[in-house]
């Protein structure tokens, strides 16, 4: 079983490593998902976090953010840096110019689902380059207001991209995948994380909502405590994510 972290930072280095496993199979492109509230808002930092996934090679990185505000931001926070800084592109600047022959990987850093059509074509063009999406908001296609051709077409490449790493702390519960491992549920108690599923994909909405209750059925004080510690993993995760601002 893997080890459920208890803070965010506890999950940023258990993605790292997750996310080098999987660079070093030859996995890509791959996303590494922190499904918290609010963490879009320590994209910034969070990004420079992940950059030491290519230390020792960091002059061929491009880090890539979702428009030129951020970009400019993070190079002026971060200053001088042995790897490059852009941005995604925008109507008058297509992705192809962001991107050049000198480019070994790409670090997309919080894409939405607005900019799923561009971050499909980075991957084409990046061919045998690994593409790493850190945070990404790309699930909501259908929220962009496009057809439901287009909507098939942007789900199919959702449907190619592989998250190596995915932590998503719920009321009394976490859904954990950390590669190679298959997903996994666990249920917070008094005593700890208590593994109750494992699946092959991830498990969300009602299927999840009935392996949770299957497994209460009958077993209130099994129920009340796995809503115990909630408070305290929200709380530490809020304290990294001002650790990060600061």
């Amino acid at each position: 079983m893997l080890e459920v972290p208890n803070t965010l930072e506890e999950a940023v280095n258990q993605a790292k490593q997750a996310a080098k496993l999987a660079l070093k199979a030859g996995v890509s492109p791959l996303q590494i998902e922190l499904v918290i509230p609010e963490i879009a808002l320590q994209a910034q930092s969070l990004a420079l976090e992940f950059v030491s996934l290519f230390e020792g090679d960091e002059s061929g990185l491009k880090v890539l953010f979702p428009d030129t505000g951020a970009a400019a931001l993070a190079r002026r926070d971060w200053g001088e840096t042995a790897f490059k800084v852009s941005d995604l592109g925008s109507r008058f600047t297509s992705i192809e110019m962001k991107i050049s022959d000198d480019d070994q990987a790409f670090l997309v850093v919080c894409p939405s689902s607005v900019e799923v059509g561009i971050v499909e074509k980075l991957c084409n063009l990046a061919g045998d380059r690994p593409v790493v999406l850190l945070i990404p908001q790309l699930e909501d296609v259908s929220i962009v207001g496009i057809g439901y051709a287009a909507r098939q077409l942007r789900e199919r490449f959702l449907n190619t991209l592989q998250s190596v790493y995915y932590f998503r702390p719920l009321e009394g519960v976490v859904v954990l995948r950390s590669y190679p491992s298959q997903w996994q549920v666990y249920l917070e108690t008094e005593n700890g994380y208590q593994f109750i599923a494992e699946a092959s994909e991830k498990p969300a909405g009602e299927p999840l909502e009935l392996l949770i209750a299957n497994t209460l059925k009958g077993d209130e004080e099994k129920s009340n405590n796995a809503t115990a510690k909630k408070s305290g993993l929200f709380t530490s995760m809020q304290r990294f994510l001002r650790a990060l601002s600061q």
